[in-house]
Order: structure tokens, then sequence, then C-alpha cells
């Protein structure tokens, strides 16, 4: 079954931007977030982070008048923003307490292939397109690389390890059902609307942090005089850059392009996070890492440049 992509009035500048928010900010995205938890507890920081963004970006397409109270988009965003933006970044934070950062990064690169292999409405297209197949694991084989040298070396152990891996898959997958249902959800009238949509979801996903920040007493544990500036910069950074500017790029991005094409932003964010770690944390890179760099790059050009110059 070949997709349809709507594509009708949209302008290959607006969607080089689109990509450019999913590779490069949300891979900057890493990065923050390490900086913000210095200072704020998780839950807290998604409650603070998802509210302020939702609440932003629901203002902005109110003052547009865009027709934000649909019950319709209403509902269906609550069903999006709880799989797709709450149980992902809530079992990676859990994850973390038995597996090492490199490991998580491996693992949620596997994203990519969730997303392949559960859209089913592409099964005959993607599998029997043996560039995009090729693609999606050359890609995955080039984060491997990426991380491979931190993993062999790394001095995290826990005897649940195994149940860090299985909360991360968890996650990825949740995280694919949430990128599909997301993509194939909208009627007609409501594809103008993913702005909207995705302010709804940011909302519907901050109230279940507030819900385990309270739960787990992170409100009355923080020592609020005591968060960094750093912190709350990097905090304003998640708001405006990583999630009303990329994560709305992302939910428009699925109205017009295929599934598998923009999931390969699960291999591009590690090569931006590994960058800004050079650039701005004095991390050291090896040779087999600027390799695997160079074949993450690669099975993306394999998977959708040439397909997407030929659609536009």
């Amino acid at each position: 079954m070949k997709e349809e992509l709507n594509t009708k009035g949209v302008s290959a500048l607006g969607i080089i931007i689109a990509y450019f928010l999913i590779f490069v900010v949300w891979g900057s995205t890493y990065y923050f977030i390490g900086v913000a938890l210095k200072g704020l507890p998780p839950f807290l920081l998604g409650a603070l982070r998802f509210t302020s963004a939702g609440l932003l970006l629901l203002l902005w397409c109110w003052f547009k008048g865009e027709p934000v109270f649909s019950k319709t988009l209403i509902q269906k965003s609550a069903v999006s923003g709880i799989v797709l933006l709450f149980i992902d970044m809530a079992v990676v934070m859990l994850a973390q307490k038995y597996v090492s950062s490199s490991l998580v990064a491996i693992v949620a690169s596997s994203t990519a292939i969730w997303i392949m292999a559960l859209d089913v409405r592409m099964w005959k297209a993607n599998f029997s397109s043996l560039r995009t197949i090729s693609g999606i694991i050359i890609g995955f084989l080039g984060v491997l690389m990426l991380y491979i040298e931190q993993f062999r070396y790394d001095t995290v152990t826990h005897e649940h390890r195994h149940y860090g891996i299985l909360l991360l898959v968890i996650g990825c997958i949740s995280w694919a059902i949430g990128t599909l249902y997301t993509k194939y959800r909208s009627s007609k009238s409501e594809e103008v609307n993913a702005f909207a949509g995705s302010a709804w979801q940011m909302l519907f996903a901050s109230v279940m942090f507030w819900i385990f920040a309270f739960s787990t007493g992170e409100t009355t544990t923080i020592q609020w005089v005591q968060v960094s500036s750093s912190s709350w910069l990097s905090l304003l950074y998640l708001i405006l850059l990583g999630s009303i500017l990329a994560y709305s790029a992302y939910i428009w991005l699925l109205k017009i392009r295929p599934a598998t094409e923009i999931a390969t932003h699960a291999y591009v964010n590690p090569v931006i996070a590994i960058l800004i770690g050079v650039g701005i944390g004095n991390e050291q890179v090896s040779a087999f890492q600027i390799i695997g760099l160079i074949i993450i790059l690669s099975s993306v050009s394999i998977i959708g440049l040439k397909k997407q110059k030929k659609e536009l």
C-alpha cells in the first residue's frame, strides 16, 4: 500500500527547517536535559517543561483563530500525549537507574526499527524496499559503533540491568505506537491543527508528570532557591526550542512525510549530542566513533534524501 503524502502547499524550505529542528535541536536537548537535571528532579522537570510549552503554544494557536477546543482534537491528543510523550520519557528516566547512558542511547535508537515494524499500512512498501531496510540496519550499526567504546569500558553494573533494557524497549515501542497513532489518526479537517494538537499533547503529558512529581515527593523536597541559573536557562531552551519548535515540527512532519523517514531522527540525535559534547563539554571522540558518525549520516541519506527530492 502506497502512503499518500499531503504535500500540497508545503514548501521544500519548510520541510528542511522541520527536519533541522528534529535532527539538530532534538539532538542538542541531550545536553540541556543533563544540565537542567542538575537542579531539577526528573518528573518536575517534565511537568514544568510541558506545562509551559503546551500553554504557550495553545495560546498562540488560539490567538491565530484555530479551533483549539475541538472535542475530537482534545480526545485524540490525550492518547498521543500520554503514549508518545509521557510514557517514553518516564521509562527512560526510570531505566537510567539500571543502565548507563550509553546503553540508553543504543536501545533508544531502535525506535526507527520499531516504527518500520509497526507501520502496518506501509509494510508492503517498507519491506519490499531493499533501500529502506538496508538504511535502517546500517544506521543502527552506526549507533552501535558510536557508543561501543563507552559500553566496553562502562563501570556501571547492576544485577537488574535487564529490567532497564526492558523498560527502554517498552519506551521505544510506546514512542513508535504514539508516532503512528498521531500520523494516521487525524481527519482532513484536523490536519491544519497540528500545532494545536501538539499543545494539547504536551498538556496531557504534563498532567501525568505533575501526578508523579507530587506522588514521589519531588514538589516538596526541591529547594527552589538552590536551582542554578544554568538549570533554569536549560529549561527555557527545552521549552522554546525542544518542545514548542522541535516537537511541533515532528507532529507536522508526520502529516506529510513517511514515518520511517522521520524516524531517522533517532539515529541523527546521538550524532548531534556527541558533537555538542565535544564542542561544549570538551569530550573526546575517537576515530572509531567518527566512522560511526559517517555511517549514521549515510544511512539517513539512503533512507530518505533521494526519495524526498523526487517527491518534492
